[in-house]
């Protein structure tokens, strides 16, 4: 089945929310084929510059890896309204030639006014690193660009959208080698993701998976990552691109596996201020006595080269039995320091100690208006929903490996979120929702936690070599 590339103006008033949030759906599946379970939609990621904010994710996913094609939805007026459509020249539903397509990651280049989407074009063995254009603000986009090719994963892109930065225009673009032992790769681009230069590793050691590149105010770009040894570390390059360090390490992980064979990793999510701290953000059970489930945590850059300890953001009592993982930051560009604003979407089971047939999935959010120091208490944005209404992989059941938050300056919080109700029959109902006019970030007096309990007593899973 082929469909649109771009589909009228999606109605901007509001679905019910299963939570105390209202949301409007903003995308939902459109294909038949046969090979995907239908109607699904996984896995978003969210970009936003000024007033618009651009969103992709996978459509139609296939149990075996990728799915049908790779959808977006653009909202140009702050998240009032919305369009959406899906990508052309990728996956066969859209008139290209790969089965599958996967791990879609959105960036915009200010200097060169062009929206970029990245994706992984899949074919048997052969997954290569896409990049789609759009040069109206997010609204029609191009055939992709191969980027990269071979057997690939978990690719993620951004953009250098400092003027004053000498490398201002530069475009960044992160995947690993799952045939090479999920060896880690960069490419630029100079000229809005139209071209790619050579395949660059950093330097030493640098397994890993899950790298999402965040560039600072001087140009430099920092890509914290999980690396196969169960760390979170991080590389940089100081020249655009031209040649990336060794890698440092952030922080040890302890990960509680989640319940009920839900597919989930801690897999990092990162932002950065306007003067260039860093946050990067996943799912860790060090402050849970026993690891007996996760919290969300933050590490801090203290420099290019150097994190501060891990915080507990206190959601709740580290006595409490919610199990919370697979968060999405996001900061204000506008703000730094004491004044940062954060915002974190993240899902959670209410009860950690649930099996497939009785865990409940819901979604929450808090906000800090002070780089972190304390936060807000939380808000139930969706759910509950059974593991059954969401689409099962070779990986367990799964509504995606990252999800994504992006706060506007002095605005309101929009993560993009995939939310299901029952399904009819075989046919599941699972679409991206949007919180209706964002989340407000508040702050709070909830302070955070810098003290862990259970450093040592972490569940450790191997990290996959394939997370596609």
């Amino acid at each position: 089945m082929t469909v649109p590339a771009v589909l009228a103006l999606l109605v901007t008033g509001t679905t019910p929310a299963l939570a105390n949030v209202p949301l409007t759906q903003v995308s939902t599946d459109p294909y038949t084929d046969t090979q995907a379970q239908h109607q699904s939609e996984v896995e978003p990621d969210t970009y936003a510059f000024g007033t618009t904010i651009v969103t992709a994710f996978q459509v139609g996913r296939v149990s075996g890896g990728g799915a049908s094609n790779i959808g977006w939805a653009r909202s140009g007026d702050g998240g009032a309204t919305w369009a959406h459509g899906y990508l052309p020249g990728i996956t066969t539903n859209g008139g290209g030639s790969y089965g599958q397509a996967s791990d879609a990651s959105v960036a915009y280049d200010a200097r060169h006014d062009v929206w970029l989407i990245s994706s992984l074009g899949i074919s048997g063995s052969a997954v290569n690193v896409l990049t789609s254009r759009s040069t109206d603000g997010g609204l029609t986009w191009s055939n992709p660009v191969t980027t990269a090719t071979g057997s690939l994963d978990k690719n993620w892109i951004v953009c250098d959208n400092t003027a004053t930065s000498p490398y201002y225009g530069n475009c960044y673009t992160q995947y690993d080698i799952t045939s090479a032992g999920d060896s880690i790769r960069m490419k630029t681009s100079t000229n809005g993701g139209a071209t790619w230069g050579a395949a660059l590793a950093p330097g030493g050691r640098h397994a890993g998976l899950g790298g999402q590149p965040v560039v600072l105010p001087n140009g430099h770009v920092i890509v914290p990552y999980l690396s196969t040894s169960d760390t979170i570390r991080s590389f940089r390059s100081t020249n655009g691109g031209a040649s990336w360090s060794s890698t440092v390490q952030v922080a040890t992980i302890n990960h509680h596996d989640v319940a009920g064979g839900l597919r989930e990793e801690a897999l990092p999510s990162a932002e950065a201020d306007a003067a260039g701290t860093v946050y990067v953000s996943w799912a860790d059970c060090r402050f849970r006595a026993g690891c007996s489930s996760n919290d969300i945590v933050i590490a801090k850059s203290t420099s290019e080269t150097t994190w501060a300890a891990p915080i507990r953001v206190p959601i709740d009592a580290v006595t409490s039995t919610v199990d919370h993982f697979v968060p999405g930051v996001g900061v204000d560009p506008s703000r730094s320091g004491s004044s940062a604003r954060i915002g974190v979407s993240y899902y959670y089971y209410p009860t950690a100690s649930c099996t497939a047939s009785t865990c409940q999935l819901d979604v929450g959010f808090v906000s800090s208006t002070n780089g972190g120091t304390s936060w807000s208490s939380a808000v139930s944005v969706a759910g509950p929903m059974n593991l059954s209404w969401i689409p099962a992989t070779s990986q367990g059941r799964m509504f995606g490996d990252y999800i994504s938050t992006s706060v506007l300056a002095g605005g309101n919080a929009y993560p993009v979120l995939p939310v299901a109700t029952a399904p009819t029959g075989s046919t599941l109902h699972l679409g991206m929702s949007v919180p209706t006019g964002g989340l407000t970030v508040t702050g709070g007096t909830n302070t955070a936690t810098g003290h862990a309990i259970a450093s040592s007593a972490g569940q450790h899973r191997t990290v996959r070599a394939t997370a596609r």
